[in-house]
């Protein structure tokens, strides 16, 4: 089975920086499409930005030009650059996989259920 561990999240003040890793074990081929998500308190959750097997990527329009999602697929790991991060950042961050061929803007969209989910990691952000 394929388990995700985040890391990388902590407490910043707004506009500073923060850099997530998911680290999959278990990982195949067969895991085409991977993605990080965002839980607020109070809020549902909400798709953060995608990648797939082809390097195709799709973002949130609220991290657009901040994030930058990116993966090291001889290290099986996912990651999540975030610069000049607000308040409204904060979140429990969760990366997901899926082994299905998926379209990045759906995925960022909430269209799929993922097949395998971290446990997450909390970012905080003071003003």
């Amino acid at each position: 089975q394929v388990q995700l561990v985040e890391s990388g999240g902590g407490s910043v003040q707004a506009g500073g920086s923060l850099r997530l890793s998911c680290a999959a074990s278990g990982y195949t081929y067969s895991t085409l499409c991977m993605g990080w998500f965002r839980q607020a308190p109070g809020k549902e959750r909400e798709g953060v930005a995608a990648i797939d097997s082809d390097g195709n990527i799709s973002y949130a329009d609220s991290v657009k030009g901040r994030f930058t999602i990116s993966q090291d697929n001889a290290k099986n790991t996912l990651y999540l650059q975030m610069n000049s991060l607000k308040p409204e950042d904060t979140a429990m961050y969760y990366c997901a996989a899926d082994r299905r061929a998926l379209w990045p803007p759906k995925v960022v969209a909430g269209y799929y259920d993922m097949d395998y989910w971290g446990k997450g990691t909390l970012v905080t952000i003071s003003s």
